[in-house]
C-alpha cells in the first residue's frame, strides 16, 4: 500500500486502513500482516499487536541493531535445511532476539536461497561469429523476517514461506497491473486515484460474464463439452488482439 514517498505518512494510511478493514470484514478474513521493512517501526507493531494481529515484516538496514543482532546470533552453520523443490535454502531460527528500540524481543528467521538458472549468453564460435550459449548462473540471496508469531509444531520454514509470499505478490501482481495495466501512465492518475479499483471491478466483471456466458450459451450446446472455460478465454483472447497504440496521455 503505497499512497505517498513520505514513510511516516504511509505508515499511518496503511493503519487506517486496516482499522477500516477489521471493522468491515472482520477477523475471519485475516488475521496475520506481512509487510516490507518500511513497516518494521515500534509504534507500527506496537499498533497491529493493539488490534490483534500477529506479523511477520522484512528486517533490513533500518533497523541496524535489531539487524546487527540477528547477524550474530545466526553466524553459525546453518542447522535447518529444507528441501523446497529445486531451490536450496539454508535456514537459521532464533526464537528471541532483543529489539532495542521496541525493547523487547522478536522471533527472527534467516534464509540464504541458492538458485541454479539457465541464462543465454552471446559469445564468439570458432570463426567469429556471435552466438548464444547457455550457461547455469548461481545466484544466492539473503533475507531475514522478524515476526511475533507463536509456531508452537509449526516449523521455522513457515515464517520463511510468509514472508516470501510478498515479495510473489509484489513481483507478479503490482508489476503485471502497472505494465500490462499501464497504471503508471498520467492519464489514469487523475480525479480521485480510483484507477487501480476501476480497472480491478472491470476485470472482475468481465471474468464473471465471460464464465456465465460460457456455461450458458457454450457449453449447454454441447452435449460432451471438448472445450474448456480457459481455452476459450485463449481463443477469446487470440480474436481480441490489436496493434497497441501509442500513448497519448
Amino acid at each position: 500500500m503505497r499512497f505517498q514517498k513520505n514513510g511516516e505518512t504511509e505508515v499511518s494510511c496503511t493503519l487506517s486502513l486496516l482499522q477500516d478493514l477489521l471493522d468491515r470484514v472482520g477477523r475471519r478474513f485475516f488475521d496475520l500482516l506481512v509487510a516490507d521493512a518500511l513497516y518494521l517501526q515500534a509504534p507500527f507493531v506496537g499498533a497491529v499487536e493493539d488490534l490483534g494481529l500477529q506479523w511477520v515484516i522484512n528486517l533490513k538496514e533500518n533497523q541496524p541493531e535489531l539487524l546487527a543482532e540477528a547477524q550474530r546470533l545466526t553466524a553459525q552453520p546453518a542447522p535447518h535445511r529444507p528441501s523446497l523443490d529445486l531451490d536450496e535454502l539454508q535456514l537459521w531460527h532464533a526464537p528471541e532476539v532483543y529489539w532495542p528500540v521496541a525493547n523487547r524481543s522478536v522471533r527472527v528467521v534467516k534464509t540464504v536461497r541458492t538458485q541454479r538458472k539457465n541464462r543465454i549468453r552471446v559469445g564468439l564460435n570458432d570463426a567469429g561469429r556471435r552466438r548464444p550459449q547457455k550457461e547455469m548462473v548461481v545466484e544466492q540471496s539473503t533475507n531475514f523476517y522478524a515476526s511475533n508469531l507463536e509456531l508452537g509444531t509449526i516449523p521455522p520454514v513457515f515464517v520463511h514461506q510468509l514472508g516470501r509470499s510478498r515479495w510473489v505478490i509484489d513481483t507478479e501482481v503490482f508489476q503485471t497491473i502497472t505494465t500490462d495495466g499501464h497504471l503508471k501512465k498520467p492519464s489514469v492518475h487523475q480525479g480521485r486515484g480510483q484507477a487501480l479499483i476501476v480497472l480491478t471491478m472491470i476485470r472482475v466483471l468481465a471474468f464473471t460474464l465471460t464464465l456465465v456466458f460460457f456455461h450458458r450459451q457454450v457449453r449447454s450446446h454441447y452435449r460432451s463439452c471438448s472445450i474448456g472455460f480457459c481455452d476459450l478465454a485463449q481463443r477469446l483472447a487470440y480474436q481480441f488482439i490489436v496493434t497497441p497504440q501509442p500513448d497519448s496521455s
